[in-house]
């Protein structure tokens, strides 16, 4: 949510920003509706001084004993306060016009975010690892030999249609591994507060993080009215909403492991074979609150917390920072991490780490109080992937096939699977 503050100092400023996102300029149609609330509230008030000033007559003229004056004043008062009534509510339903525009407009790009119009034009700014040389051919995921008995997708189709997937056996702990090992290595090395949430949320939750109401074709919701969350930061971010944070009890840094559940409206077509784009999946997500001038070292501190995960499980990877057309609706900054899957020969992106800066807790009302007392101020939020579950398991089985069909298992994994470290050709878990 913008602050209309902001955009009545700066029209200029603002127009240029949402330029930057290919749109049309705003800060007009804004102001108007901002003029025509104000003036409302204001003719509001005057009614209501004009019925207060009357309030007080009525006694004077009552205790005069000047009745035509009394029944004057009376009427007035009665006229000025249906007139306040009607003002008021008008006033509402500016207000309301106001806070619905806003509600639709994207967050806008910091300055150091490259400009582009989509994709292509995001800038890639390190590579970590090296693509292992194969000396055969690399198999996709779902191709693999060892894969195949743990990766039923005719059944996940019998139960609920394309775009699910049944996991069984070796792939499936190692799935579950994966989780695990993403939830442990965030809160003991990486100060992260594990949390366990709902994935069932209300439309207020939903809003609050910019899910609703622009996007609402993208989630799924139930006939009694609630939400299935896409992911974790719909419910960690919104632990602030309403709220007043201590200032000293900041950043808040939380991580949580989630179903997570999409639509993927608009994606139809496109990674259709496989496990890549599901209606439902796990990920590990990190939510961080802070102050606003604190958001970017954490948005630098979440990426690495994301990388080193992929570094962990001996992954190459690159990292990108989105431009400015192919940034999230919430989003001021993001940095894509995309995982090396040797099946498809190119980068996938298993990551996602954004600052919003103050945009979300605006529209959830999410406050701090300063060290040592003073006005509330909104925080900053932040969110990412900590991983995306099943797309580091794509990475991990391609990454460590071999020419057998078998698939050797990271090192770093190994605890988590009972000291087992490959899966064989045939499917088990060795």
């Amino acid at each position: 949510m913008h602050d209309i503050r902001a955009i009545r100092e700066t029209p200029e400023a603002f127009d240029a920003a949402l330029s930057r996102r290919g749109l049309a300029p705003l800060s007009a149609s804004l102001l108007a509706l901002d003029e025509a609330r104000r003036a409302m509230i204001l003719a509001a008030e005057t009614a209501q001084a004009d019925q207060n000033r009357a309030s007080k007559e009525v006694g004077a003229a009552k205790a005069r004993g000047d009745d035509g004056e009394f029944e004057r004043l009376r009427a007035l008062v009665a006229e000025k306060k249906a007139e306040v009534a009607r003002l008021t509510a008008q006033a509402g339903q500016q207000d309301e016009a106001l806070r619905a525009a806003l509600a639709e407009i994207p967050n806008l790009p910091l300055d150091e975010v490259p400009d582009g119009a989509d994709e292509a034009d995001n800038v890639e700014i390190r590579r970590w690892g090296t693509p292992r040389a194969l000396d055969f051919t690399a198999q996709e995921h779902f191709d693999i030999a060892g894969v195949k008995p743990g990766l039923d997708l005719a059944m996940a189709a019998k139960l609920s249609g394309s775009r699910f997937m049944v996991l069984k056996g070796a792939v499936a702990r190692v799935h579950r591994a994966l989780a695990q090992f993403m939830i442990d290595t965030h809160t003991t090395e990486h100060g992260l507060t594990e949390c366990w949430t709902p994935v069932l949320v209300k439309d207020e939750a939903m809003y609050g993080t910019g899910n609703l109401p622009k996007f609402a074709e993208d989630s799924y919701q139930t006939t009694n009215g609630w939400w299935l969350i896409p992911t974790s930061e719909v419910t960690m971010t919104n632990f602030a909403a309403g709220e007043i944070l201590d200032g000293a009890t900041l950043p808040v840094r939380m991580t949580a492991h989630t179903h997570c559940f999409r639509s993927e409206a608009g994606s139809a077509g496109k990674d259709t074979t496989g496990i890549l784009r599901q209606h439902q999946f796990e990920k590990v997500e990190m939510v961080t609150l802070c102050k606003p001038e604190d958001a970017l070292a954490e948005h630098e501190r979440m990426t690495a917390c994301a990388e080193a995960i992929l570094q962990k499980l001996e992954l190459p990877y690159r990292t990108i920072v989105l431009c400015t057309g192919d940034m999230g609706f919430g989003s001021q900054k993001t940095h894509d991490i995309e995982v090396w899957v040797p099946g498809q020969g190119t980068y996938r992106e298993i990551s996602s780490c954004s600052t919003c800066g103050t945009f979300q807790a605006r529209r959830m009302n999410g406050r701090y109080r300063p060290e040592g007392g003073g006005k509330p101020e909104f925080l900053a939020t932040l969110n990412g992937s900590g991983l995306a579950v099943g797309r580091c398991l794509i990475a991990v089985l391609e990454n460590g096939q071999q020419a057998d069909g078998s698939v050797d298992l990271p090192a770093a994994l190994h605890p988590w699977l009972g000291g087992k470290t490959r899966i064989t050709p045939e499917g088990a878990l060795v």
